[in-house]
């Protein structure tokens, strides 16, 4: 300890006197996303060191004092804009996108008044239940593994009391009903160890140094948004530095070994940026997967290359593999994975390659093309041993799972800016599906042939092909210079089904003042039932036959109200009121408590559920506050807090608690920075994370019939009548920031201590066939992670 501490130091001396950053960038209108030329660009701290833009709309300011800063961007008869918390280094450039709106009225002089845009939505037609996050925050907020999932955990209401999965529940949702989307392309689940139809897993494939800032959306909308009625994850991928290479490498214990390399392409203002990673936490004892070790890595890139005569054309392209194999011998009670009587083994795979097209057709309208393939596919199989530890001791084929989706997407759609007060966009999504699902299971099957094992019977097993059509359009219309109406309407044809439907989407926001705006939302949605219930196989007549196959497409209306405050310098307030109602979900057709609107947090779905009926319904209501603290002065502060309930009838028609209920989720987050060293251009900063939930709801086990069947039977005429003990966690982090003197690198060190007080949240009450009891699973308790990354 004594040496490590001696070690800081000296490099804390040796980098006493560093180099300045520079921040470049690109300025352009934010309804037509056209360049802005002669937009003055200033470094609030240090007035003297501006610009002003050329005619790409393109900046640079050299000599930047290294640590944290804000740039104002001033442009007559547009709202000033500022980019707060721009984290300044010796070892990177920073590039930042800032968008203009042009002001309602003309005026005659530009009234510079700092605004925080972070406060709003990237996408133009978002006015509420809308998030923009940003790289900075992924890598500074505490307990974040580099996930951008667990990022959004922290924004009302979001809940994800589940430390094993990283899956997103919103407002009470399932996480099957969010939709993933890349460069506005609709993707897979893009995680590690994902399986069918889910959205959440123990390890993200998205490798955070690739994402700009995106945005995250809960309830209403806008109309190009389709097939998801929960949320959206609609995620950006930054372009590298247009100018010279630069380079990364770093390790830690969730993202692994990491490297990143950027640069220019060709003399047209292109660029790639490439970045790749190794997962060893399982080696270091924090995958929660006892003796198994989870092997994961994936590989990104975007290739931009820069303006032409005939646009601007990037290739992108996601890819992640990853296996594990759970064997029954190195197997603990308290395995959240594993048990001694099975041998696991799991791989999959995720990937996403895409061809981007912009074309500016005038100044203020262009036309946006995508065509992309995705890849999603995984594979299980488990080993049963009967008889463990006995003469008779029998290993037999258990689960055979098997499932490949493949998808060709093409995008496009028209934004025209007709005017300051109305700008309309609209387009077309089209995806087409090849399926190649499988899965052969012994679970809860009868012993037909009397070999005394349950059968090896086939619960689905389909190939083909289906599509899902999404046309759309929607306005933006600013009535006066205090109102902003929005309207659209999203189309959704479904070819298993060949159902379509017409989905209204509108918001309103009012700016009281300066300071205070209201924003109301509706917004209907549809998505069909996920592929692992649809294609389900039923013995009729002697023949399988897929009984779910013409379901409905679950329909989910949102209505939700906003008040939205600036309560200090760098202060900000939120509060919303929502209601979500649901319906057409799919239940059984005789009596019971099952709802395909209770699927999606596992790693895999119900496969007893067939002749279904779309007959369930449901309904989400809640109160969420946000109070927040942009980064400024060296600290930041976040406190959200949702209180909600979520619940839905089966076809017993009695209301009960969803899974997803857990009534409460309230998170308080923080950070302070010291600058360090005789030039003040290196840091030192701690931050942390309180989190608490309400526990989840469950369904009791029932004992007697369990130890009889010798598997797990639950008291499914009470289901989800009890609840979990309230989920606690305490997360810090510290970090250490070091800018060369010399040369153009940076170097960062941290350590994070996950789960502090080592709270015992539960993860589940399930029967045991080995000790013929209900015995309590724990999450990961104390962890602490740890890294070191090097820019150059």
């Amino acid at each position: 300890m004594r040496n490590a501490i001696r070690i800081l130091v000296v490099l804390m001396a040796f980098c006493a006197y560093g180099q300045n950053g520079v921040i470049k960038g690109k300025v352009t209108d934010k309804q037509s996303e056209m360049p802005l030329a002669g937009v003055t660009v200033t470094v609030v701290s240090a007035p003297n060191l501006s610009t002003i833009t050329d005619e790409t709309g393109s900046f640079q300011i050299l000599n930047v004092p290294l640590g944290r800063q804000m740039i104002a961007a001033v442009y007559l008869s547009y709202t000033t804009a500022s980019v707060p918390n721009i984290e300044v280094t010796s070892g990177k450039d920073v590039f930042l996108s800032i968008a203009l709106t042009e002001n309602y009225n003309t005026l005659s002089e530009v009234v510079v008044k700092a605004e925080n845009s972070k406060a709003k939505a990237i996408n133009k037609m978002a006015a509420v239940s809308t998030r923009q996050f940003s790289l900075e925050e992924v890598n500074r907020y505490a307990g974040g593994r580099s996930d951008v999932a667990r990022l959004v955990s922290n924004f009302a209401g979001v809940s994800a009391a589940n430390d094993s999965r990283n899956d997103i529940v919103v407002r009470g949702n399932s996480p099957s009903g969010m939709l993933w989307r890349i460069e506005g392309i609709p993707v897979p689940s893009p995680n590690h160890f994902s399986t069918l139809g889910t959205t959440g897993s123990p390890v993200s494939a998205l490798n955070p140094n690739l994402l700009a800032n995106s945005d995250f959306l809960t309830s209403a909308f806008p109309a190009e948004y389709g097939n998801a009625i929960s949320g959206v994850f609609d995620l950006n991928l930054r372009k590298g530095n247009t100018e010279k290479n630069e380079f990364m490498v770093g390790v830690g214990a969730y993202p692994g070994a990491e490297f990143m390399a950027e640069g220019p392409i060709g003399r047209q203002g292109g660029s790639f940026v490439v970045a790749g990673r190794y997962g060893i936490a399982g080696y270091l004892g924090g995958a929660g997967t006892g003796a198994a070790i989870p092997n994961y890595n994936d590989l990104a890139f975007n290739m931009d290359f820069g303006k032409t005569s005939w646009g601007t054309i990037s290739i992108y392209g996601i890819g992640g593999l990853s296996n594990i194999e759970f064997l029954g011998k190195d197997a603990e009670p308290d395995d959240l994975f594993s048990a001694k009587d099975a041998n696991q083994e799991l791989r999959s795979n995720f990937g996403v390659i895409g061809v981007s097209h912009k074309l500016f057709l005038n100044q203020k309208t262009y036309l946006k093309t995508n065509i992309s393939t995705t890849t999603n596919a995984n594979k299980y199989d488990e080993e049963r041993i009967y008889n463990l530890g006995t003469a008779t001791e029998t290993t037999i084929p258990f689960t055979a799972s098997n499932n490949a989706e493949n998808r060709i997407t093409f995008s496009s759609y028209i934004n025209s800016k007709v005017n300051k007060k109305v700008t309309i966009r609209s387009g077309l999504l089209f995806e087409s599906f090849h399926i190649d699902y499988s899965l052969n299971d012994r679970d809860r099957q009868a012993d037909a042939n009397a070999d005394g094992y349950p059968d090896f019977n086939s619960i689905y097993n389909t190939k083909g092909n289906y599509s899902v059509f999404q046309p759309y359009a929607q306005g933006q219309f600013r009535l006066s210079d205090r109102v902003t109406f929005h309207a659209g309407l999203h189309g959704q044809l479904f070819s298993i089904s060949n159902e379509f439907v017409l989905e209204p989407r509108t918001s309103l926001t009012y700016a009281i003042n300066s300071k205070n705006s209201i924003s109301l939302g509706y917004g209907m949605h549809h998505q069909n039932v996920p592929a692992p219930i649809l294609f389900q196989n039923e013995n009729v007549g002697g023949q399988l036959v897929q009984t779910n196959r013409n379901l409905d497409l679950v329909r989910s209306q949102h209505f939700v109200v906003g008040y939205d405050v600036k309560l200090a310098d760098k202060w900000r307030g939120k509060l919303e009121v929502y209601y979500q109602a649901i319906d057409k979900a799919a239940i059984e057709s005789f009596s019971s408590s099952y709802s395909s609107l209770t699927e999606g947090a596992d790693f895999g779905y119900s496969t007893d559920k067939t002749s279904l009926v779309s007959q369930g319904k449901g309904h989400n209501q809640g109160i969420e506050l946000t109070i927040e603290k942009f980064f400024n002065k060296g600290y930041h502060a976040l406190f959200t807090g949702s209180v909600f309930e979520s619940k839905y009838e089966g076809s017993d028609g009695i209301e009960r608690n969803s899974p997803f209920n857990n009534r409460y989720v309230f998170n308080a987050l923080g950070g302070k920075e010291f600058k360090v060293g005789k030039l003040k251009k290196n840091t030192i900063s701690f931050d942390g994370k309180v989190t608490t939930a309400g526990g989840r709801f469950y369904t009791p086990v029932d004992l007697t019939a369990s130890q009889a069947a010798g598997y797990e039977i639950k008291q499914n005429d009470k289901a989800y009548s009890l609840q979990y003990d309230a989920y606690f966690r305490l997360d810090l982090r510290t970090g250490f920031k070091f800018n060369s003197s010399k040369k153009k690198q940076s170097h960062l060190l941290y350590l994070e201590l996950q789960n502090v007080t080592d709270n015992k949240n539960i993860f589940i009450n399930r029967y045991n066939r080995l000790t013929n009891q209900v015995n309590r699973i724990d999450q990961i308790g104390f962890f602490p992670d740890f890294g070191y990354k090097f820019q150059f």
